[in-house]
C-alpha cells in the first residue's frame, strides 16, 4: 500500500505526533484502494494519499479524521470524524490528504494553517 512507514507531526503544535505508522499511497492502485477492506485504524496509524485533493468513504466501516495539505504541507482543510459513505473535498489548495484515526485532530489541537512534517520514523 505504500513506500515505507512514515511519522507525521504537527510542527505548529510543538511537534504533536499525529501518527508514527503512516503509509504512503502514491501509486494509482494504492490511492484507489486507500483504506478499503481494513477494519479500522489503530492509534498512530494513518495513510498519506498523494496526489489528491478529495476523498470518499464509500464502502468504509469506520470514521476517520483527514487533513488536506498544500504542496508545503500546510493544513488547508480538515474533516473531523468523517463517517462512512461521506465525501470530503475537493479542497482546491490541497495536494495531498493525511487520513488518521477519528479523534486524532481534536487530541492534537490541529487547525487550518498548521504546518505538518512527514518523514521517516
Amino acid at each position: 500500500m505504500g513506500d515505507g512507514v512514515l511519522r507525521a507531526v504537527d510542527a505548529t503544535r510543538g511537534g504533536a505526533v499525529l501518527g508514527d505508522r503512516i503509509l504512503l499511497a502514491a501509486t494509482p492502485w494504492a490511492r484507489m484502494r486507500g483504506l478499503l477492506g481494513r477494519p479500522g485504524l489503530g492509534p498512530g496509524e494513518g495513510l498519506w494519499i498523494r496526489p489528491t485533493n478529495a476523498i470518499h468513504m464509500f464502502f468504509m466501516r469506520f470514521a476517520i479524521d483527514a487533513l488536506f495539505l498544500s504542496r508545503d504541507l500546510e493544513v488547508v482543510g480538515m474533516a473531523r470524524e468523517l463517517a462512512p459513505w461521506r465525501m470530503a473535498g475537493p479542497v482546491w489548495l490541497a495536494r495531498s490528504v493525511l487520513e488518521l484515526p477519528a479523534g486524532t485532530l481534536a487530541r492534537a489541537g490541529c487547525e487550518i494553517g498548521d504546518r505538518i512534517e512527514i518523514g521517516p520514523r
